[in-house]
C-alpha cells in the first residue's frame, strides 16, 4: 500500500517484457491522465480490420446475397478471409464496433427500387438498413449499416449481405480498388 514515483520502468537484463499485476487484478487509470505510445501498441482495439469489393460484384435482382469483399485495406491480427467465406471471426472476445457500405447500382437511371445492407452473425441477421424509394427511383445508393455485436473470440463471425431490387434489369454491387464504393469494418471497442 504504498506509491511508487519513478519516470522509466525498463526490464532487468534487457528482456523486454515487463509484467504489471497478475490475473484478475485492476489498474485504474485516473481521470486526465494522457497514455502516449511511441512504440507499437498492440491489444487497442484490436482485432480489427476493413476490406473493400475490388470490382463489381453481379448479384440477382431483389435476393439477399453475401457480399464478397475480396481486398483487404488492413486485417491487423488475420482474421478476416478474403479469399472464400468472406467473414471476420475475431480471435478476441468482446464488443465489436461493426460497419458496412453497400452501393447497389441498377445500372440505368431511375431503375433502383430498393437497397439494403444486412451485418449477420453465424449465419443470421443482426442488423438491417433498408431503403426504398417508393416510385421515385435513382440509378444507385449506398446503404450503410452499423452496430456494436458481442463476439465469444473463438467461434462467432460476421458477414455482410446486400439486397438490390432493380426495375428493369439486374444490379450490381459496385467496387472499386479502394474502400470508397463498397466496404466491410470492425474493431473491438471492449469487454
Amino acid at each position: 500500500m504504498g506509491t511508487i514515483k519513478t519516470t522509466n520502468i525498463e526490464s532487468i537484463s534487457g528482456s523486454g517484457t515487463v509484467t504489471m499485476g497478475t490475473s484478475g487484478e485492476t489498474f485504474t487509470v485516473p481521470s486526465g491522465v494522457t497514455l502516449s505510445n511511441s512504440g507499437t501498441a498492440t491489444g487497442f482495439n484490436n482485432p480489427a480490420f476493413e476490406a473493400s469489393l475490388s470490382a463489381n460484384q453481379d448479384i440477382s435482382d431483389a435476393t439477399y446475397t453475401k457480399v464478397e469483399f475480396n481486398t483487404e485495406t488492413f486485417d491487423t491480427d488475420g482474421c478476416y478471409d478474403n479469399s472464400t467465406n468472406y467473414r471476420f471471426t475475431p480471435t478476441t472476445a468482446g464488443k465489436y464496433f461493426v460497419y458496412a457500405r453497400v452501393q447497389c447500382d441498377a445500372q440505368a437511371s431511375a431503375n433502383l427500387v430498393q437497397g439494403n445492407a444486412q451485418i449477420y452473425k453465424n449465419g443470421s441477421r443482426v442488423a438491417l438498413t433498408q431503403m426504398n424509394f417508393q416510385g421515385n427511383q435513382p440509378e444507385n445508393i449506398a446503404a450503410n449499416v452499423h452496430n456494436i455485436i458481442d463476439m465469444n473470440g473463438s467461434s462467432d463471425y460476421l458477414e455482410i449481405f446486400g439486397y438490390c431490387d432493380d426495375s428493369s434489369s439486374t444490379p450490381t454491387l459496385r467496387g472499386a480498388a479502394d474502400s470508397a464504393w463498397t466496404c466491410f469494418g470492425a474493431y473491438r471497442i471492449g469487454t
